[in-house]
This record gives C-alpha cells, sequence and structure tokens, in this order.
C-alpha cells in the first residue's frame, strides 16, 4: 500500500471536487466497482499510483462533500432502511419496529458539540411538539465516536428535546443510511422508505444565519406525507458537521498524533480549542480529537480554519493565524490514514495557560458587566444591550493588557468595553478599552504602551447575545492587566476612519463606500488594524496617504466576515509622520446572494444592530509621553478642530459637490434628520454649510472634551 504521506491534501481541483478526507462514506463494493478506474482518470499515473488499499484508506471525499454527499442523497429517496436496535443515553433499546404506529419516522442525525446541531435542536424539539398528536415520531442519532453517552444526556437535556436520542455505536447505522453530516434528517413513510433527505431549513448555515427560515423543507416533507401528496422536494444539500467516524488506522502511517499533528494543534489551535474557551469543541487530548480528523481537515483544506482573512500581499502580522502548507498537508495526511495514534512517548508536554484567560497573567482586576445575570432568549433577536459599572477609580489608571470575556461564550457574539464619565450616556464621549469576539485575542500591548483612563471614570459594558435555540444566561467580565505610571513611555490611543453618510440601494452587491482619517499634527506609530461592518460587509482595505503624496496599501480583506472581529496586529509598528491619513474603502453586498443579509429589500443605514450597517476602520495609534508629561496629564490630543470636522461632515453627506448638505443628502432616519438639521441648520434655510457646522461644534464645546476624538473617530 502507498504511503498515504505521498498524496497532498487538496493537490488537484477537479469538477467533481475530489480531494483527501478522512473516512470512506460508500460501500465497499461501489469503491471495488469504480474507485480505482475513477481515479485513474483523474489522477495523471506521473504522480502517485493510487491503489485500492489507498482509496479505501483516504480519498474519494468532495471538498464541500458535493460529490459523494450528492451520490448519497440521490439514492436516498426510496431507500428503505432495515431495522436497528440502538440504545438512548438511558441505556434501552429502540428499534424502528417499536414504531409501527406511527406513520412517519424522523430520523436527524446530531452531534453534542456541533453548533448548527445545537442551533436546530430547538428547532426539532418544536417540529416534535407541533406533530405529536399527528403520529410523527421523532428519534435523534449520534454517530459520532467522541460523543459519550453522558455528553448526549446533557446534549439532550440542554436543548430540550423531548424525544429519544440514540447513539449509534462505530457508526454502523450511519454507514447503512448514508448519513455524513450533523445535522442531517432523513422522513420515512409508513413503508418506512425515505420520502425526504437533507437539512431541515435554510436559516442557519456554515458562516451564516439569517434572520428567519425562508424554505422549511422538513416541515414541508411532513405536511406532504401527511396529506397524501408526494414531497415536493424530496432532496436537500446538507451542510454542517462530518459526523467523527471510527477508522481502522494505518499502523504503517509515517504522521501520527503523538509524533506531529498534536505539535501543530498546540501551537495553533489550542489557545482557542480547549474548556472553557470560546471554540466549539476542544483539542487537547487524542480521543476527542481523533473524532474531528475529518472536521479538520475539511476546514484546513477550505482556509475556514485557523480563520484569518487578510490578503498575504500587503501587510506583515505578527498574529497571523494562516497555517503553512506543509502544516496543513500533516493534518490532512492524518486524517486521510484514519487518525492514527503512534507512541505516546512522543507527545510534548501541555502548552501551559491562565486558568479561564488567554491574558499572558491573572489580570490585576476584574470588573463583571452586572450582580446578576442576563437573560437570553432562545431565539429571535436582541437587540445591543449596554450596562454601566464603577470601577471605584480614584486614581488614574494606565492599562497595558486588557481582555473581555464572555460569561457564557454559546451566547455572547461580541463584548465592548468603554471607559467614559461617570453617569454619561453620549455615545460620542465614550474610549474603547477592551474587547471580545470570536477570533479576537486579548490585547497585550509592548513594554511601555499603555491606554490611559482618568480617575472617577465608569466602565460601559456593550453586549451583543445571539440566541442558540435554548434560553441562556450570561454574566461577562473584564480583566485588565494595569501598567506603573513610571515605566510608560507611549499613550495607546483608538481612533479609526469612519463614514456614516451612506444610504446602500436594495439588491446592490458592490456597493461602494469611503471614509479618510482625520489627520494629526503629531507623529505616532501604528500598532494595530481592525476594520468593522455588520453582515452585509463584503470587503475592506486600508491605505495610507502620506503627507508628501505617496500611497501604501496596508490591509486588505477581500472577504470580511463578520463572524470574526480579528484585529490585525503590525508585525513592525509603522511610523506615522504627521499629516498621515488613512483611506479607507468597503465594499458591501446587500443582495439575495449574500447568505447572511437580513433583507435584500432594504435600504440599508448606519446603525449599532447586525440589521443595520456600519463602516468602521478603527486602528490602535501609540504617541511618545514624558513622565512630567503624565505627572500633568498633557498629553497630545487626538481631538479634531472643528474645520477638520466640519470637512468631514461635508464629505460624507454633499452627494451633488455644491459645498452644503442639504436634507435629501442626510440618509438617516426622518426624526435623526430632523435633529441633525436642527442642530446645525442656524439660519433654517434648510442647507448646512462648513460655517455653520464649526459654530455649531462650538457653541456645544465638542472640542473642549477630551473623549471627543476617540467619539468622533469610533462614529
Amino acid at each position: 500500500m502507498p504511503d498515504p504521506s505521498a498524496f497532498k491534501c487538496g493537490q488537484a481541483n477537479f469538477d467533481l471536487g475530489f480531494y483527501c478526507e478522512a473516512t470512506a462514506r460508500w460501500p465497499l463494493s461501489w469503491i471495488e466497482l469504480v474507485g480505482e478506474p475513477l481515479l485513474g482518470a483523474l489522477f495523471p499515473m506521473s504522480r502517485t499510483p493510487f491503489s485500492f488499499g489507498l482509496v479505501a484508506a483516504s480519498i474519494l471525499f468532495a471538498a464541500s462533500a458535493r460529490a459523494g454527499e450528492t451520490a448519497a442523497a440521490a439514492s436516498a429517496s426510496g431507500y428503505k432502511p432495515v431495522d436497528f436496535t440502538l440504545h438512548d443515553f438511558h441505556g434501552k433499546a429502540r428499534s424502528l419496529a417499536d414504531y409501527t404506529d406511527k406513520p412517519i419516522v424522523v430520523i436527524a442525525f446530531l452531534g453534542t458539540e456541533c453548533p448548527l446541531a445545537k442551533l436546530y435542536a430547538s428547532r426539532l424539539a418544536e417540529l416534535q411538539q407541533k406533530y405529536v398528536g399527528k403520529g410523527v415520531q421523532f428519534l435523534g442519532v449520534d454517530s459520532n465516536r467522541q460523543d459519550s453517552i453522558t455528553e448526549i444526556a446533557a446534549f439532550a437535556r440542554n436543548t430540550k428535546i423531548g424525544f429519544p436520542v440514540l447513539k449509534d455505536l462505530n457508526n454502523k447505522f450511519a454507514d447503512r443510511l448514508g448519513a455524513w453530516r450533523t445535522p442531517e434528517v432523513f422522513v420515512l413513510d409508513q413503508s418506512r422508505a425515505v420520502r425526504y433527505h437533507g437539512r431541515i431549513d435554510d436559516q442557519y448555515g456554515v458562516g451564516y444565519v439569517r434572520k428567519s427560515a425562508a424554505a422549511h423543507e422538513l416541515q414541508s416533507a411532513i405536511d406532504d406525507l401527511l396529506a397524501g401528496r408526494p414531497v415536493a422536494k424530496a432532496e436537500t444539500k446538507v451542510v454542517g458537521c462530518l459526523i467523527g467516524r471510527v477508522h481502522a488506522p494505518d499502523p504503517a502511517a509515517k504522521v501520527t498524533y503523538c509524533n506531529q499533528v498534536v505539535r501543530i494543534l498546540n501551537k495553533r489551535c489550542v489557545s482557542c480549542h480547549r474548556q472553557g474557551e470560546i471554540a466549539p469543541f476542544a483539542m487537547t487530548n487524542y480521543d476527542e480529537v481523533s473524532g474531528w480528523a475529518d472536521m479538520i481537515a475539511e476546514v484546513v483544506r477550505q482556509r475556514r480554519m485557523p480563520p484569518w482573512h487578510a490578503d498575504p500581499k500587503y501587510g506583515h502580522f505578527g498574529n497571523d493565524r494562516r497555517l503553512p502548507e506543509d502544516e496543513k498537508d500533516i493534518l490532512c495526511q492524518w486524517a486521510a490514514s484514519g487518525a492514527p495514534l503512534g507512541d505516546p512517548k512522543e507527545l510534548p508536554p501541555p502548552p501551559r495557560f491562565v486558568a479561564g484567560w488567554r491574558l499572558p497573567k491573572e489580570p490585576d482586576q476584574v470588573f463583571s458587566m452586572s450582580k446578576k445575570p442576563y437573560r437570553v432568549p432562545a431565539e429571535g433577536t436582541v437587540e445591543y444591550k449596554y450596562f454601566p459599572v464603577d470601577p471605584g477609580f480614584t486614581q488614574d489608571r494606565w492599562i497595558k493588557g486588557m481582555e473581555g470575556r464572555p460569561g457564557n461564550a454559546a451566547v455572547v457574539h461580541h463584548i465592548v468595553v468603554f471607559s467614559q464619565k461617570k453617569g454619561n450616556r453620549d455615545e460620542l464621549q465614550r474610549q474603547l478599552l477592551a474587547g471580545y469576539a470570536p477570533g479576537a485575542a486579548p490585547v497585550i500591548f509592548p513594554a511601555g504602551m499603555a491606554k490611559f483612563v482618568p480617575a472617577g471614570s465608569e466602565l460601559l459594558f456593550q453586549m451583543h447575545y445571539t440566541p442558540n435555540g435554548t434560553e441562556q444566561e450570561d454574566i461577562s467580565k473584564v480583566g485588565f492587566i494595569y501598567a506603573d505610571p513610571g515605566e510608560v513611555t507611549h499613550l495607546v490611543e483608538a481612533v479609526a476612519a469612519v463614514n456614516s453618510g451612506f444610504a446602500i440601494p436594495p439588491g446592490a452587491d458592490d456597493y461602494k463606500v469611503e471614509a479618510d482619517s482625520f489627520s494629526f499634527n503629531f507623529d505616532m506609530q501604528l500598532i494595530s488594524l481592525a476594520p468593522h461592518m455588520h453582515f452585509r460587509g463584503k470587503s475592506f482595505r486600508y491605505e495610507l496617504k502620506y503627507p508628501d503624496g505617496r500611497t501604501e496599501t496596508l490591509l486588505d480583506v477581500p472577504r470580511y466576515d463578520f463572524g470574526w472581529q480579528t484585529s490585525y496586529e503590525l508585525a513592525n509598528f509603522k511610523p506615522l509622520p504627521k499629516g498621515t491619513v488613512f483611506h479607507c474603502t468597503a465594499l458591501f453586498d446587500n443582495s439575495t446572494n449574500n447568505p447572511n443579509n437580513p433583507d435584500a429589500k432594504a435600504t440599508v443605514r448606519w446603525g449599532d444592530q447586525t440589521w443595520e450597517e456600519m463602516m468602521v476602520g478603527f486602528y490602535d495609534a501609540a504617541v511618545p509621553v514624558s513622565q512630567s508629561d503624565i505627572k500633568a496629564r498633557r498629553f497630545p490630543s487626538f481631538i479634531p478642530s472643528a474645520e477638520q470636522m466640519a470637512k468631514s461632515l461635508i464629505r460624507q453627506f454633499d452627494a451633488d459637490h455644491d459645498g452644503k448638505i442639504s436634507q435629501r443628502e442626510v440618509p438617516l432616519k426622518p426624526l435623526a434628520r430632523k435633529l441633525f438639521f436642527v442642530a446645525l441648520d442656524q439660519n433654517h434655510d434648510g442647507m448646512i454649510t462648513t460655517e455653520e457646522i464649526i459654530s455649531g461644534i462650538e457653541k456645544f464645546g465638542i472640542v473642549d472634551r477630551r473623549p471627543d476624538a476617540q467619539r468622533v473617530s469610533k462614529r
């Protein structure tokens, strides 16, 4: 048998999508009949020669499972699975024959740690309740090798599933029925022929969450059968986690968990994939990881993991999470060889972490968002929630390390922690301190660099929750590591290029929005970049415009993903001479081609909620400060002048370029537009000029308040 390591995962991309993965998913006879001839046609003999043994062990798997899964789906309709006997988590044996009185049986393949299975568990429970009196029996099946009976019981209890959930040892029933993923459903009629196979509905998928489902395929199939009609749509494409199948490891494999794989996981994955962290499952032991071998190979090959969205043509980043090609090959080869353990004597010592934190040390102080937990509903949309907290700062604080921590990572999408004057409710006067979002690392500034929070400030938690199918509770927190003021050499400020004056038309799939930052009259050092948009965000680019006319692209994110709020930390800080301007360009997709789009028929404007949009190019910059500056609170001002702010507003809203803003040019909601003109249109002629904006700014005293640099730049 050839060495599986000779086959490079993803080395060829054919229309059929064959790649290396880890599990044989077709009956042996199918592989024997067509496997070798088909592979011989697909892969030139100048490459590694293929034998049946290698075929059975390592290939015939599709990049998005479309070749194999389509074949399985095509044969599912009308197929009659033989009776089975599986045990539920109580140990009770269950057979298909037990439900002869039920005209319809729904079999749902589930996994205890699959995010989509968790989301859809409550949907299945609702459907079971809806059809309980109509002769429809729901059965859950867990075929994952890594899911224990105890974990299955906890999953059923936490998701409030009222129907039996059965353990499919050695995935024999999944193999017989042709199930590949979780969640995946099969609907059997009175004769126990499969009449529907596929997804539950179209609300949730890999990388997207719709506001509600538009197609309810499982429910429609049940309704058709109950009404005596043929099922209108008998097959749909399944998305979700690959079932963790049991494989026979290749005893001659050169790549094993102990000799290579665990080292890659420890270096690249375990910081998130460990108990209590944001990842859906841990990668800290062989038994768990081996069950995910197929899925690891798939997401690595498709570059979904580790999450990194920057175009490598531009910039060098210290937190670049991309896997080198040789490490991708190792993970794929390991999966293709049946995920062998290897020699435990070769295991390295496990990495050490601070319990409960990703900071390099225990935080000096921790603040919770509230004393009582916030209750998150099972479904629906939760608007941003705000929780003010008095930290009791009686002296100025310099913060060099900070991390937001979700109390319940299952439902916390992101946390933003601001500092502000105590009692302030003006969002424009908040200073961004710390945050949490999927993929975001804690903030650790280099020696001598820190953010400044004056005595008497309060903290404000902005919480964004995403329901996961069951009612949950959360108390999130933030941890700070303080710097000794005597060691501070640089003040760090979070500033940004922002455009809030847009209106994305319905159906637009490539809508451009641009923004320039304010320029400052002092030199700075650039530390990091963090683009921010919502569900319609498509791409984002940062460019520098230097005072001498030169331009430079710093970062290009061609496929922006709202699910991963990444801060791109420069490997080497970049000097920014005074007068430098950041120019940011964002593209938005408000079409039906965007699966995340909440409403392709809406005109989309600026707003906090995810069904609205933002266009913000955050960046962290550092400026030098002396000890005498610190004692006197004499810091470089990031507050733009009134003239700068006025020109920025004109640039955002003046669509006809006449140097003034009319009411029709302001894409705000009616009340917001009215207030905008009440504040700035001083002669009430329906037009706002640069002079009126400057006068309004000076009238309201905006330029005299230190937090305004952050507040202006963060909008």
